[in-house]
């Protein structure tokens, strides 16, 4: 296995020992130790309840991200969108790929590979990466808003590396 440092932007203030990239503060902790909350959660809620609350709370952070990256960048339109993926796959929640893209039709395809939420599960035959789900819904409609296009869309997560038979995660994006 290669390996390399980290392709984004890290600064650490000097005084506050604040992380930010592209001026965002961030977090920066173990893997097992997130998931493992994740976990602790989804077992007091129920996954379904859980995967409620993640999906609201994802759209907003994806939306206001989104929204703050476009303008720190100068980006509009499928860049946003790809920079987006772009970051959390430099951010090692996996590797998320475009597979489809209509902004005006609101409508996505996402296939994700070498998710830490399925490196953590194992195979479980069930999907785990719901987390994810609200963040594609609020990236589309946050670049559909800043297009003026009306669409207002949905992501529901189609197959996922934890289920038998699957060796990557897709997620469909489509209009409400």
């Amino acid at each position: 296995m290669t390996s390399h440092s980290p392709d984004m932007p890290i600064q650490v203030d000097d005084e506050t020992g604040v992380w930010s990239t592209d001026s965002l503060p961030m977090l920066y902790v173990p893997r097992h130790f997130f998931v493992n909350n994740h976990m602790a959660i989804e077992e007091a809620l129920g996954a379904e309840k859980y995967a409620e609350v993640l999906y609201k709370a994802g759209y907003k952070s994806a939306y206001y991200w989104c929204e703050k990256e476009a303008e720190a960048h100068g980006l509009s339109g499928e860049a946003v969108f790809e920079h987006y993926m772009k970051r959390l796959s430099q951010r090692g929640w996996g590797f998320f790929i475009t597979e489809s893209l209509d902004l005006k039709a609101g409508t996505a395809r996402v296939r994700l590979e070498h998710s830490a939420f399925v490196y953590q599960y194992g195979k479980v035959n069930r999907k785990v990466d719901y987390m994810f789900t609200g963040w594609f819904a609020g990236a589309m409609d946050q670049i559909a808003d800043s297009l003026g296009y009306e669409v207002k869309t949905q992501a529901i997560q189609v197959q996922c590396a934890a289920e038998d038979g699957c060796e990557f995660g897709l997620f469909d994006v489509s209009p409400l």
